[in-house]
């Protein structure tokens, strides 16, 4: 494989802070590209991405199985275990159950907003986009909410712990702590759910059966784990990315200020533009050839859900932010069989927390320019937004 020019590394912090023009030109002259002595691959164009995310055969995602600790995880199974756990937790996580959700995520939405309200000011982050997926996601699984500091400590851990080799050996430890308190939590409330069962998905999931058998502990605890954690990361991200993309453009924000019907339309144009997962993982099955690259079978490969979503063959001036643009097809919540089963709720969260948002704080503005990133380099978020949303800003309508 050739050696390119471009000196693409997720790790790098010049790359965490803006990786879009690394991504450009690896679509333009390197759309498979070799990740330097880690032995991976990443790749880089929207149908190159597709075909890697969609071809189960080829491409294992047996990669993504250590995220969240023990049990076979959805997110890192291929079939025949893949389909038998996609189907039992489909049946405790239907879109009519999404649905009827939407009266109480307005209702967290408009208690976190009322009170930042009061101050004249608030960080976007810490009192709206982390609080009300996180809360909206521990009520459905019947855990307490008012952890949920413990929460975001203990997902943030499983999801940092992937780039162990850059921490030190306190941060690691901190870490693999977090982690075992987080498995520890969750296996007790599984325990009691089989004693006990409630009206809640734990209940649910241990009580899921197939014509075979249930789902063991160390499944139901992998996927209540996963979805605290998207509930901790990837839908928080959302929210903040989508916010901070209105207020860096504010002939879009005026357009949505001006017809709420967009609001939409913004959540899908957000998820393109700056997609709150960056990569995944996946593992070549086999010798297999992609874009005219040769991939040899174990190599773990990097599909660029991100930039495939800047992709100009897919959709035309990509860089733009546009919340008029048709996003369909974009890759955030990935594709195949392991499109995202949380994506309903991510984007009715999102739909929901900017309708409120906008509805009481309509001229809400940075309080600085400064751009304070998630320290992570495969999730892209923000740790702070600081607004200004004082008085003079509340809507009377």
């Amino acid at each position: 494989m050739k050696v390119p020019s471009v000196q693409y590394n997720p790790l790098l912090p010049e790359v965490r802070e803006n990786p879009y023009p690394y991504y450009a030109e690896l679509r333009r002259d390197h759309p498979v590209y070799p990740l330097g002595e880690q032995g991976a691959v990443v790749v880089s164009r929207y149908e190159d991405v597709a075909f890697v995310l969609r071809s189960h055969e080829h491409f294992s995602s047996g990669a993504m199985g250590s995220l969240a600790g023990s049990g076979e995880m959805l997110i890192g199974s291929d079939p025949p275990g893949h389909t038998r756990l996609r189907s039992l937790v489909n049946r405790a996580f239907t879109p009519a159950m999404v649905a009827a959700l939407e009266p109480r995520i307005r209702e967290v939405a408009a208690e976190l907003l009322d009170r930042a309200g009061s101050r004249g000011e608030m960080d976007l982050v810490s009192e709206l986009a982390n609080p009300l997926p996180v809360t909206i996601i521990a009520e459905i699984l019947g855990v307490d909410s008012a952890l949920r500091d413990d929460f975001k400590r203990w997902s943030h851990s499983t999801v940092s712990g992937s780039a162990g080799s850059q921490a030190s050996d306190d941060e690691r430890a901190r870490a693999a702590k977090d982690r075992q308190e987080f498995s520890d939590y969750f296996l007790q409330a599984i325990e009691e759910r089989r004693r006990e069962p409630r009206d809640d998905l734990i209940s649910a999931l241990v009580r899921a059966e197939d014509e075979e058998h249930a789902l063991t502990a160390d499944e139901v605890l992998a996927f209540t784990q996963l979805l605290l954690i998207a509930g901790n990361e990837t839908t928080t991200n959302l929210i903040g990315n989508m916010v901070l993309a209105l207020l860096e453009h504010p002939e879009q924000l005026q357009r949505v200020l001006d017809d709420r019907s967009l609001i939409p339309n913004t959540v899908e144009e957000a998820l393109r533009y700056d997609s709150p997962v960056q990569f995944l993982f996946r593992t070549a099955a086999h010798d297999v050839e992609l874009a005219g690259t040769a991939i040899k079978q174990g190599t773990v490969v990097l599909p660029l859900y991100a930039s495939a979503n800047r992709d100009e063959r897919k959709f035309p001036d990509p860089d733009r932010f546009d919340v008029t643009r048709n996003a369909q097809g974009h890759l955030a919540f990935g594709y195949g069989i392991h499109f995202c089963l949380g994506a309903p709720l991510a984007r009715l969260e999102a739909k929901v927390a900017l309708e409120e948002l906008l509805a009481r704080f309509p001229r809400l503005s940075r309080k600085s320019d400064a751009v304070d990133r998630l320290d992570s380099f495969f999730l892209r978020g923000l740790k702070e937004l600081p607004l200004t949303i004082g008085a003079e800003n509340q809507s009377t309508d």
